[in-house]
């Protein structure tokens, strides 16, 4: 039986690790980090895409039933005026549309697979070096630990090792301009919001929020900033992010302030981007989600993106007469799809920025109306959606 390690264990790491398994590989998965957190991350969209992968697996109805049915998304004025409603999901189907979780609960989700299925996760474990010969491939561990298999497979994040060593040369993330800030708050009083989330284009910045049936508010803002050192904002306490985003919001329509005075749990991160990466793979090494063509979470199609990759990478290992022409199947299948994605998404954050001045904020809010009229049942976006994959089916295995 063939045998791979799989490096991360965030979102692709164990649903590739799921799938192999059902392709009939033994797998080792591994993770940098010592244990799993409990709000990494905050929370994100799954989108319908992704939803029907995690449908391959069985897990589709148990996320859905721990998340925010979203199929659509408010856009309101920084005067508190609705300028229109977008579908978060294909238009004129909303019982396919995305759903928003928690990011731990999709976590644990899949690791709750991987336990089901016998497949354990090694904590602690962070990539140093890669070794490869002609009988498999070598991951040394900073602890002084090793493994070996007949692939690897770089789901190490943004910050990837296995794109550096597939390719010393490969591009370094690309900054977005904006920070993604957010958290969890209640406010007495506020209606909850089925079915959809609302987002709002204040003079200022950017914010978006749900409130659940139960009252509990998800919340993010995406201020504009320079670049910050990723490990210094790390360090910055949620206070200090909540003091700057009261001030930036403080003239924005009732429920922003109050959402803001309440919110708990505060997480920042800075937003990049990896529009090209030339290189997807070389020798026994490959590399999937994030570490090859992460996204910014303006069209909420991470999670996605990844879950399709540990699909596509699992049927094509399943039916490719070596790991080589399955690498290639891979990239030529994935590489399309994932750039295309990124480039949509740096659009939506590119209209996230302050308009300025007021007359640019007003001219704004005239227009957007007018382009969100007909979205509802604009079907431009809906392959974004309607992507799937037949697992049963050979993979397409094209010279």
């Amino acid at each position: 039986m063939p045998k791979a390690l799989i490096i991360g264990g965030g979102v692709a790491g164990p649903a590739t690790a799921l799938f192999l398994q059902k392709a009939g590989w033994d797998v080792a998965l591994f993770e940098a980090r010592p244990h799993p957190e409990a709000h990494g991350g905050l929370f994100l969209n799954v989108a319908t895409n992704g939803l029907a992968v995690l449908d391959l697996l069985g897990l589709r109805d148990k996320l859905v039933a721990l998340g925010h049915r979203s199929p659509y998304m408010q856009m309101w004025s920084g005067r508190d005026r609705l300028l229109g409603t977008v579908p978060n999901g294909p238009a004129g189907d909303p019982e396919r549309g995305s759903v928003v979780v928690r990011r731990d609960q999709l976590h644990t989700v899949l690791r709750e697979a991987l336990v089901e299925n016998g497949l354990d996760t090694t904590w602690g474990a962070r990539l140093e070096r890669i070794d490869e010969d002609a009988h498999g491939v070598t991951a040394h561990f900073a602890d002084g630990t090793s493994a070996t298999g007949d692939v690897l497979i770089g789901c190490d994040g943004v910050g990837s090792v296995t794109r550096r060593w597939i390719d010393p040369a490969a591009p370094d993330p690309q900054y977005s301009g904006l920070l993604s800030v957010g958290g969890f708050s209640r406010v007495p009083g506020l209606e909850p919001t089925p079915r959809l989330q609302r987002m709002i284009f204040g003079a200022r910045g950017f914010f978006g929020y749900l409130v659940r049936e139960d009252g509990e508010v998800y919340w993010f803002a995406n201020p504009t900033s320079p670049e910050p050192d990723r490990a210094a904002s790390r360090r910055i306490p949620g206070d200090a992010w909540l003091a700057e985003l009261r001030e930036l919001h403080a003239d924005d329509p009732y429920p922003v302030p109050q959402i803001l005075d309440a919110a708990t749990e505060v997480g920042a991160y800075p937003i990049y981007d990896l529009p090209h990466v030339p290189h997807w793979h070389r020798g026994r090494v490959v590399v999937t989600g994030d570490a090859v063509h992460a996204t910014s979470p303006n069209a909420g199609q991470g999670a996605s993106l990844a879950l399709e990759d540990a699909a596509i990478l699992a049927r094509s290992l399943r039916d490719a007469s070596t790991y080589a022409r399955a690498f290639e199947a891979y990239e030529q299948q994935r590489r399309p799809r994932a750039e295309e994605v990124v480039k949509y998404s740096r659009a939506i954050g590119r209209q996230k920025a302050p308009g300025g001045s007021r007359f640019a904020v007003a001219m704004r809010d005239l227009m957007l109306p007018l382009f969100l009229r007909s979205a509802t049942k604009n079907t431009r976006n809906n392959h974004l959606y309607n992507h799937t994959i037949a697992w049963d089916e050979t993979a397409r295995l094209d010279p």
